[in-house]
């Protein structure tokens, strides 16, 4: 009996573990993005060396996020036309539509509250980068020494890709998390039950012989 209780503990102890969520740990910074049609993807250069072209659309997105695949997307519609549709073409210039979204109350550090989403249509020289583009039309901009981007028009007022626990994840990596648990229950619950089955017949085995 005292042995059949022991491995119980063990194996419970060890659904436990199973059961137990995980904290994800994210990092709170400025993610940058590149627009095609309808679709943001996550660019693929930093804005200090990326160059866009002539009626390109980018953007940045203020939040907390685990790594680039579950970084959150700027938000609203993001048209070059309508974004750029009173900024007239000029001769040896170009024009970069940018969606600057500062993120939600949830995503802003403590004692900040995130400024409203904007768009810019900025009009810099042919060879601009994102970054030169960004700082034409959105100072004062702040980077470390890392020379990672840490504040768009002076947000927030502190920190830069800081570290927070409990980071938020997205729908599929929630559903993965909560699929995981699950089996993990049902999967060790079958084996306490088999286990306990064991030892009871094998108790009332030796008490018949």
């Amino acid at each position: 009996m005292i042995r059949r209780a022991a491995l119980l503990c063990v194996l419970a102890g060890l659904l436990l573990s199973v059961t137990a969520p995980a904290h994800a740990t994210g990092y709170r910074y400025w993610s940058f993005w590149d627009r095609t049609g309808t679709t943001w993807t996550y660019a693929t250069q930093g804005p200090s060396t990326a160059v866009p072209s002539d009626g390109d659309v980018q953007g940045f997105r203020f939040a907390v996020s685990e790594d680039s695949s579950d970084a959150t997307k700027p938000r609203g519609s993001a048209s070059f036309h309508a974004i750029c549709a009173r900024t007239p073409a000029e001769e040896g210039r170009k024009r970069v539509a940018l969606v600057i979204d500062f993120g939600t109350t949830a995503d802003a550090p403590s004692g900040e509250r995130p400024p409203a989403r904007r768009t810019v249509c900025a009009v810099v020289a042919p060879d601009a980068t994102t970054a030169e583009a960004l700082a034409a039309s959105a100072k004062p901009l702040r980077y470390n020494t890392n020379a990672l981007l840490c504040a768009i028009s002076g947000y927030p007022r502190t920190g830069c890709g800081e570290a927070v626990a409990g980071a938020k994840k997205t729908a599929a990596a929630e559903k993965k998390q909560d699929d995981g648990p699950a089996l993990g229950l049902w999967a060790g619950a079958a084996a306490v039950v088999a286990l306990a089955a064991a030892a009871t017949w094998q108790a009332r085995r030796r008490r018949h012989a």
